[in-house]
């Protein structure tokens, strides 16, 4: 099976501008990211829009493609990079990994276990992650919440805590209940990634301002792993330096 990795990085963000190029240890985060990835799959690229981003990847030696600076997601992004990696390389893949370029320490047991969503059902067509979040942890925290059926294919994606727990008092939800947040990593069958990009986005989508509701609102099924593994993007000075502080510990 041929997986292909692909790393959306924009230079543009409206919290923290050039993020892909921002020093880590000594090295721009968009490369950390690209060997974390590479420790999970034999094939990967950085997709991009800007030449600053592509001339850092090519000084450390990665593979990385010019898109369009009019694409509205991640998603699209990656299947114009798709199209064009595969052509480069005269190569056929099974499945699109679309890797976050914000978190320089993800994890290659995430990237394993997100592939292997269509090993154990040839069926998958689209697949993501997500944790279950913590005793300890507020449900009051950011981030995107996942509700699952019973064969771990999600039901609904929301910035809202999900589900309500009627009749109980929200401290102690989560001892009736187990809580999931969305892990941002997808993985697409190509055919799947071609009908997403292809798909008009649609209320929920546009409510939530989460476009993996697009998938689900037009009857499709998105695989669901579950994950122990922590990770942490990088959106703020703040969280640039505490994964500073983590990976200098490492070296």
């Amino acid at each position: 099976m041929k997986v292909l990795g692909i790393i959306p990085a924009r230079y543009g963000s409206t919290r923290l501008e050039g993020k892909p190029l921002l020093d880590i240890c000594g090295k721009p985060m968009i490369q950390h990211v690209y060997e974390q990835a590479q420790q999970a799959l034999k094939y990967v690229v950085v997709a991009t829009d800007d030449l600053r981003i592509v001339k850092a990847v090519q000084d450390f030696g990665g593979h990385v493609v010019m898109t369009s600076t009019d694409h509205n997601t991640g998603t699209n992004r990656c299947l114009e990079a798709y199209r064009v990696f595969k052509k480069r390389q005269k190569l056929e893949f099974d499945i699109v990994v679309n890797i976050q370029g914000d978190e320089p320490l993800l994890a290659p047991k995430q990237i394993n276990l997100l592939i292997s969503c269509f090993t154990k059902d040839e069926t998958t067509e689209m697949a993501t992650l997500v944790i279950p979040v913590k005793a300890t942890e507020s449900l009051a925290q950011t981030g995107v919440f996942v509700v699952l059926d019973k064969l771990k294919n999600a039901l609904y994606f929301s910035r809202s805590v999900i589900p309500y727990i009627r009749d109980v008092t929200v401290k102690n939800w989560q001892k009736k209940h187990v809580f999931y947040k969305h892990i941002g990593m997808y993985a697409f069958k190509p055919d799947a990634l071609i009908e997403f990009s292809s798909l008009e986005q649609t209320s929920l989508e546009l409510a939530e301002s989460l476009e993996q509701n697009r998938w689900l609102e037009n009857g499709k099924k998105i695989k669901v792993e579950i994950t122990d593994i922590e990770t942490i993007g990088v959106d703020t000075l703040e969280d640039l330096e505490r994964i500073r502080r983590v990976i200098a510990c490492k070296e």
